[in-house]
């Protein structure tokens, strides 16, 4: 990898961590490029209690100089206000038995019961703590920093909610409706779509239930190439599909109408090729969503993702206890109702850090000028192809 980083840190620790290596220098970078995303992921119509007690605000603590990148490995740091409270529990120093706050219930769709047999853990906060959906808050911050270096390549994107809880939207997505989704609580579309999620996420409330729904991610203005076909693990589609998969609750992707055009014969699945001096290389259609052969295309990249129901209930479902093997009710952390509007901004922002290391993979470069220049330059020449 080029654009690479690793995170640290804890649902109720001090502070969440990345450390992100790859960056050339001179990208013009501050705290105002992020903070909007962080702000973002922290909205939307059934977020919890969480969300009301963390400001999330990241700081640079090295890669960044008077307001670029030095070259250096990059460090973010998002502090956890909720931190105060948990101090005594997280506590790294050997402290009393059994611990505070312990966690012996697994939940039904949760990492709790896998991660303690594969940990050997009895008190699985020792495995929530990391498998929590927190952990994405710093997985945003780092796609904001990816998303600066793209807009400086010329790619846009948009991140938005087609589906939610059932709600299907009915107004097709255009470039011109992205203040519509920012301004929407669920980030539709549909304004009669909107008020009908709005009204399920409320049911769902008093019923101690949880709602799920489809997130989409689109960005244009990519260069045709990205990515390979001659290695497995350098076709961007299958890179993508692993990032996207690596969000929490997600268990489904696809590029483009996939799923439907499994239903349709090849004549009206496949993307027919044109040609012309002013635009190059074109297609009249988009099925494939940007990417053929593993690679991009030059159309709009399009990424879905499918949401489960957040798998914490207020109404929890049956479990057995890890330490005693009797029944249980499931243990109940502070929830969402409905994550899905936030995950649409979390899928946007972890298919721009592929995108960016796919971005430096191909043209390299040390510095932002050297980088842009090398992509003027590839696309004069596919423009002539």
């Amino acid at each position: 990898m080029n654009f690479r980083f690793l995170s640290a840190g804890e649902s109720h620790g001090p502070q969440l961590t990345a450390v992100v290596d790859g960056l050339p220098a001179g990208i013009p970078l501050t705290v105002d490029d992020v903070d909007p995303w962080l702000e973002k992921r922290q909205g939307g119509y059934g977020r919890g209690r969480r969300m009301a007690i963390e400001r999330d605000r990241v700081r640079f603590l090295s890669g960044v100089r008077a307001g670029r990148t030095t070259g250096a490995p990059l460090t973010l740091v998002i502090e956890n206000r909720d931190w105060k409270n948990w101090q005594e529990i997280m506590d790294p120093a050997p402290g009393s038995e059994p611990r505070k706050r312990a966690l012996t219930a697994p939940r039904p769709g949760h990492a709790d019961l896998s991660g303690g047999i594969k940990y050997g853990h009895k008190d699985l906060r020792d495995v929530l703590e990391r498998a929590s959906a927190r952990e994405t808050a710093m997985r945003v911050a780092v796609g904001a920093v990816a998303h600066k270096l793209l807009a400086e390549l010329g790619v846009e994107s948009a991140g938005y909610v087609p589906a939610l809880g059932g709600v299907v939207s009915h107004v097709p997505f255009t470039w011109e409706l992205r203040e519509r989704i920012e301004a929407s609580p669920v980030r539709m579309t549909d304004p009669e779509a909107e008020v009908e999620a709005i009204r399920r996420i409320d049911a769902a409330k008093a019923a101690g239930d949880t709602l799920g729904g489809i997130l989409e991610a689109r960005f244009r203005g990519l260069v045709p190439g990205l990515g390979s076909h001659v290695q497995y693990d350098r076709k961007l589609d299958g890179r993508i599909a692993q990032m996207v998969m690596s969000i929490p609750a997600v268990k489904g992707v696809e590029i483009g109408e996939a799923f439907a055009a499994a239903a349709r014969p090849g004549s009206e699945v496949h993307d027919a090729i044109y040609r012309s001096e002013e635009r190059g290389w074109y297609r009249a259609t988009n099925r494939a969503g940007g990417l053929e052969g593993g690679m991009t295309n030059g159309e709009e990249l399009v990424v879905r993702a499918a949401l489960k129901p957040i798998a914490t209930l207020m109404q929890p479902l049956p479990t057995v206890d890890v330490v005693t093997h009797e029944p249980a009710d499931a243990a109940r952390e502070r929830s969402d109702v409905t994550a899905v509007p936030a995950a649409s901004v979390i899928l946007q922002a972890l298919v721009a850090i592929v995108l960016a290391d796919a971005y430096l993979e191909k043209f390299g470069g040390d510095t932002l000028e050297e980088l842009k220049e090398r992509v003027a330059r590839y696309q004069e020449r596919a423009l002539e192809y």
